[in-house]
């Protein structure tokens, strides 16, 4: 990304120290068009440092006003980034990346957030937490200030399947009001470019077992008198998106492994003959789908497999130990073995009806005895096949960690 910073004026926020000393403080603000409220939100940051005697800065990450919002920034003593590539993460990560501040606090620039409060994020970030979340639930959402759709649905949800995903403690994932240190936030290497960019900061922090603390904050109406930026189904979209991306077990894993242990269950159910049940009776025809959901369930658990190991081999997601650990054990050629045998195995049930079919001098045979051979044995075939080919797609991805 590129960055162009404008033509600096001296830092215009009152600090306790020299002007020599460093600055600990980024207040970073994304901004597109925010001409009615930029004025109200550097304000009341900058009142923020001087009542609590900290050196600092705030830097308007601008992502092409057209309103004149980088002219009143300016004015004010803040300093403008410009940020070309489009979203509100590429706006956040353009600031956050030019600020000089060994903290920083972001917030939306539309005075919906109380930056005249920073006092416990700050204090929760000297004493070591490398993420401060904001909880507008626990601090307090003034009427209209949120949707109802977003207050009792949208972020509750998200908020609760990340928690469920990624077992974070963050109980609001999407306030915009939240500081971390400049070396987590160099650790995170963000990648995101749109709202997503918030349950990326959250997961990734989590991931990376980053020291994550929560603290009350406000949420009062926007000053705005348009539309906000945001759209309710679309980003809720790609927050839940990105999440399901970003955990290959409940993607993948977790709903393979059900379809596996479902599938098998009803097939050894119905394998000794029909099976009557409330008055309905279930055969082979169940069977053949049952053996279908093991199939499918097996090669989403292929699925996350592969995500898995390309996911941490690229750096999208950190090391896993127990990945590690397994990957000493789970060779190409105990991968060919076992896919072998699944094989083998089908090639002597197909024997075996093949056999049958002989016994009735290749002519008519009962379908519904013939077929709790037949399917057991398709599926045996497939699914090692399936192994074989996986095993040796497996060694391909982990070339790179060899």
């Amino acid at each position: 990304m590129r960055l162009i910073e404008s033509v600096e004026k001296p830092n215009a926020t009152p600090a306790s120290t020299d002007d020599n000393s460093p600055i600990e403080l980024s207040i970073v603000m994304p901004c597109l068009n925010e001409a009615e409220t930029i004025e109200i939100c550097i304000r009341k940051a900058q009142a923020s440092l001087e009542d609590n005697d900290i050196r600092g800065e705030v830097v308007i990450a601008d992502n092409g006003s057209t309103d004149g919002s980088q002219a009143i920034a300016e004015k004010l003593g803040a300093r403008v980034v410009p940020v070309d590539v489009k979203g509100y993460g590429a706006a956040l990560r353009g600031g956050i990346t030019a600020a000089r501040g060994k903290y920083v606090i972001m917030g939306d620039a539309d005075d919906s957030y109380d930056f005249s409060n920073l006092a416990p994020f700050i204090e929760k970030l000297r004493e070591g937490f490398d993420l401060v979340m904001g909880n507008r639930f626990k601090g307090g959402i003034q009427p209209g200030a949120m949707p109802p759709l977003h207050r009792y649905l949208g972020n509750p949800v998200l908020t609760g399947i990340g928690r469920l995903f990624f077992h974070s403690p963050a109980g609001d994932f999407h306030c915009g009001l939240r500081g971390f240190s400049k070396a987590a936030f160099d650790a995170m290497d963000l990648q995101t470019t749109g709202m997503e960019f918030a349950s990326e900061m959250v997961v990734t922090s989590t991931l990376l077992k980053l020291k994550i603390a929560e603290v009350p904050t406000t949420l009062s109406p926007d000053g705005r008198s348009r539309p906000p930026h945001l759209r309710s189904w679309r980003d809720g979209w790609r927050h839940l998106r990105f999440m399901l991306m970003y955990s290959p077990r409940w993607l993948f894993l977790y709903p393979g492994l059900f379809m596996i242990l479902t599938g098998f269950a009803v097939g050894l159910w119905l394998l000794p003959g029909p099976q009557t049940l409330n008055g309905v009776t279930f055969d082979v025809h169940t069977m053949l789908y049952a053996s279908g959901l093991v199939f499918i369930g097996f090669q989403a658990v292929q699925f996350a497999m592969f995500t898995k190991v390309f996911a941490v081999t690229e750096g999208l997601l950190p090391e896993d130990p127990r990945l590690s650990r397994a990957f000493k054990y789970i060779t190409l050629e105990v991968g060919l073995i076992v896919g072998a045998l699944i094989f083998l195995a089908g090639v002597v049930g197909t024997g075996v009806a093949i056999a049958d079919w002989r016994g009735a001098n290749f002519g008519d045979l009962k379908p519904t005895h013939e077929l709790r051979i037949i399917i057991p044995s398709t599926l045996a075939l497939a699914l090692g096949s399936q192994t074989m080919l996986a095993s040796f797609f497996f060694s391909v991805l982990g070339l790179k960690r060899q």
